[in-house]
């Protein structure tokens, strides 16, 4: 049966890929060090239209970006260094395609921005957490995207030869913002002084040479006859600080199987049933069948096959889907199915081998991905039943729900237990939000102490009573009101403005600390959709509707 869409296009879009299908990035190898050359084909966009010149990208070459990301962390753990650099030899990246951005509906220039923004973050946290250190090449002009994406890089090294220059010329060019993070990352993580990353944003031919080195806009400018020498010698210097084991042998990461059939969307351990009249996917996650392996050797044998790593990827690959694919519908319930204890086992082994290269890989995949859950632009609730495995890993899904209901008691004619839920180390630390917290931390901002209270708890199977005393979930119905409060509930959050629920649950998902993280999606991405509204940007007279006409754009004068 063919694959139910809503983005307004012929096919939904597919976020599986794998190294022989890519159209648009080289990847090589030289010992420690990975190259990851874009070479974006013209011709080869993810819709009709537009031409991907100058190595311009929209979210078909972020794909295949994305999943080699992945594959070097999973599938090399002999690569300590990354170069990321163009294949083209007089340009590095112009950025996201212009004309893709004009053609393209709001939402589908949101979640573009935001799906890039977590491809960044993902090169970050591998160079920061799986020590795999991404340095930037840039060998040519660097714009925009473009320079948002060296931005993402540990390292940055640019020619020096008069020509190569590094720019944002978003806003007099387009009346946008950089769209990926660029302004924050000039400014919190280059500490750019905010007089010169006024003047650099605000100016289209960029800057080049020794200036960007003094004004920290790069780390490092040689002559173009040197580049390649330097290039190497700086990868090599970081690969040799690097932990990862030289001499193991990755897992293969084989394509996710899915079933698309009419409502419903199902993987081997994750589901979801679909109500598009009411705008509903109910999300259903089913625990592991059988206890983990005793050993990290073994749990590398077991490859992608492992329950850990097979649900991150199935989730992933669901949140991905749901968010492109189903626009409309707006509003996501998670339950789970299955053995606590062995959920609680799998956890255990996660955390006695999280020094193993692997282990720690899953760690920071399920990480992402619960991240990916936090961003998403949907209402989150959690239903949690007799026959639920919500316990450590799983939880996480409960807390960053944006409210969940635990039935207290079971119904009549149902034998099973009571509904309980489980804590587990893995809930205190190893899935940290954008805040840098946990999420019973970011629950418990009034009175951090009570963390520590309720990590006595680690362990035991919590009811419904218990689960309310600790502050783990929202509401508690009995079997009387449980059916009828679930509806209300789902309904009433149905009827709602999705513009209006989208602004307040990022609000209110990025409570506690601010960091780069919650800076870029919990304001960067408000004003950006914001401004992608606007008829300055978007208008008939609009700088993005002008580009490449010679037109001057029309701007309404009034401040808002």
């Amino acid at each position: 049966m063919a694959e139910h869409q809503t983005n307004g296009a012929s096919h939904p879009v597919d976020f599986r890929t794998e190294p022989s299908q890519y159209k648009h990035w080289k990847l090589s190898f030289d010992g420690a060090v990975a190259t990851l050359a874009m070479d974006v084909k013209e011709d080869g966009g993810l819709r009709p239209g537009y031409e991907l010149k100058l190595n311009s990208y929209d979210l078909g070459v972020d794909i295949e970006l994305h999943d080699a990301i992945q594959r070097l962390r999973f599938e090399h753990p002999e690569i300590r260094s990354v170069v990321l650099t163009s294949g083209k030899e007089r340009i590095f990246c112009a950025g996201a395609n212009i004309r893709m951005l004009n053609q393209s509906a709001h939402g589908w220039k949101v979640n573009f921005c935001k799906f890039t923004n977590e491809t960044r973050n993902g090169i970050e946290d591998a160079t920061n957490e799986s020590k795999q250190t991404y340095i930037a090449a840039v060998n040519g002009p660097c714009a925009g995207g473009g320079y948002e994406l060296a931005l993402a890089a540990d390292y940055i090294l640019m020619a020096d030869d008069g020509n190569t220059s590094v720019s944002l010329p978003e806003v007099p060019l387009l009346a946008v913002l950089p769209g990926t993070g660029g302004l924050t990352r000039l400014v919190d993580k280059r500490m750019v002084r905010r007089d010169r990353a006024d003047f650099f944003c605000t100016i289209e031919e960029g800057i080049k040479g020794k200036r960007a080195v003094d004004w920290r806009l790069v780390d490092e400018v040689v002559p173009r006859t040197r580049l390649n020498e330097v290039v190497r010698e700086r990868a090599q210097e970081m690969a040799a600080k690097s932990d990862r084991p030289a001499d193991a042998k990755g897992i293969a990461l084989s394509k996710l199987e899915r079933r698309i059939e009419g409502d419903r969307v199902a993987y081997s351990h994750v589901e979801a049933r679909i109500d598009r009249a009411k705008g509903i996917a109910e999300i259903t996650v089913h625990g592991p069948k059988v206890a983990p392996p005793a050993t990290a050797e073994a749990i590398q044998a077991q490859g992608d096959q492992f329950w850990s790593l097979a649900f991150a990827r199935e989730l992933d690959d669901l949140i991905l889907h749901l968010r492109t694919n189903e626009e409309t519908v707006g509003m996501w319930v998670f339950r789970s199915e299955g053995n606590a204890d062995l959920v609680a086992a799998y956890d255990a082994a996660l955390e006695q081998h999280k020094a193993h290269w692997l282990v720690r890989e899953i760690r920071l995949f399920l990480k992402r991905v619960f991240k990916r859950v936090d961003v998403s632009s949907r209402s989150i609730f959690a239903l949690i039943e007799p026959g639920s495995c919500f316990t450590g890993t799983l939880l996480e899904l409960v807390v960053a729900s944006d409210r969940s209901y635990m039935l207290d008691g079971r119904m009549d004619g149902d034998n099973r237990p009571p509904a309980t839920i489980r804590m587990t180390p893995m809930n205190f630390g190893a899935y940290p939000m954008g805040n840098g917290l946990s999420r019973i931390a970011s629950r418990n901002l009034d009175n951090p102490s009570q963390v520590e209270v309720i990590k006595q708890q680690i362990g035991n199977d919590l009811d419904a009573a218990a689960a309310d005393e600790a502050g783990l979930v929202t509401f508690t119905p009995d079997d009387i009101d449980w059916e009828d409060e679930v509806r209300i509930a789902i309904e009433e959050r149905a009827a709602f403005s999705p513009d209006a629920l989208t602004g307040m649950e990022a609000s209110l998902r990025f409570g506690g600390p601010e960091t780069m993280e919650t800076k870029i999606f919990g304001r960067l991405t408000a004003w950006q959709n914001w401004i992608f509204q606007r008829p300055n940007a978007v208008g008939d007279q609009g700088a993005l509707k002008l580009y490449g006409t010679g037109q001057r754009a029309a701007y309404d004068r009034k401040r808002v």
